[in-house]
C-alpha cells in the first residue's frame, strides 16, 4: 500500500480515551497529509475526474465538474492554509466510523486510481464534515434529474442521501446533509 494510507493510521493517536477528539488535533493531520498534494497531482486527479466523466450529459457534466474543481480540489489550498483555532470537539465514534470508512474506499480505489484521488477524497471528506461542519458535497452540487444539495435555514439537504446509505465506501454516512424530500 503506499504511503498515504499513513494518514489513517495517523488518526489512531489522534483518537484518545476521551469521548470526544480535537478539532484542531485532527486538522494537524489533514494539513500534514494535504502538503504532501502538488500541484501536479491535482492536474492528474483533474484529468482522471474529466475522463471518468466523459459519458456523462454535457450540461450535466460542466456544472458539476467546475463545483467538483472548486471545492473539492481546493480545498486542498484551503486546508492547508488554514490556521484556525476551531477549539471544539468532534464525537469520537462518528470519527472513527468515518476514518474506517474513508480508509476502506482509499484500499479499494488505489487499486484502480493512479492518482491521489483516494487520498485527497478522504482529506476534504474529514475536513469538510468535522472542520467545516459542511456537507460534503457543496450547495449547488448537481445530480441527475435537476437536483441539488441545498440549503434551508441552516441545514443541509442532499437528493441522494438515502439511495447510497448502504454502499460501504459511500461518505453519506458520515456527512451532515439530510435527505431532500422531493
Amino acid at each position: 500500500m503506499n504511503d498515504s494510507l499513513n494518514m489513517y493510521d495517523d488518526f489512531a493517536d489522534v483518537v484518545s480515551s476521551e469521548e470526544f477528539v480535537s478539532a484542531d488535533e485532527v486538522l494537524k493531520v489533514l494539513k500534514k497529509y494535504s502538503s504532501t498534494i502538488s500541484v501536479f497531482d491535482l492536474m492528474e486527479v483533474n484529468a482522471e475526474m474529466i475522463e471518468e466523466s466523459k459519458y456523462v450529459q454535457d450540461s450535466y457534466k460542466q456544472k458539476s465538474h467546475g463545483i467538483y474543481a472548486k471545492y473539492f480540489l481546493g480545498r486542498i489550498r484551503d486546508i492547508s492554509s488554514d490556521n484556525h483555532e476551531y477549539n471544539k470537539n468532534i464525537d469520537k465514534g462518528e470519527f472513527i466510523d468515518s476514518v474506517a470508512t474513508l480508509k476502506s474506499y482509499h484500499i479499494n480505489e488505489s487499486i484502480t486510481s493512479k492518482t491521489k484521488f483516494p487520498l485527497i477524497y478522504g482529506i476534504v471528506s474529514l475536513y469538510t464534515t468535522f472542520i467545516l461542519e459542511e456537507p460534503i458535497h457543496p450547495v449547488g452540487t448537481p445530480f441527475p434529474g435537476s437536483l441539488e444539495v441545498e440549503e434551508h435555514d441552516g441545514k443541509f439537504y442532499c437528493p441522494v442521501k438515502d439511495a447510497n446509505m448502504e454502499s460501504p465506501n459511500a461518505v453519506c454516512k458520515m456527512c451532515i446533509a439530510e435527505q431532500l424530500e422531493f
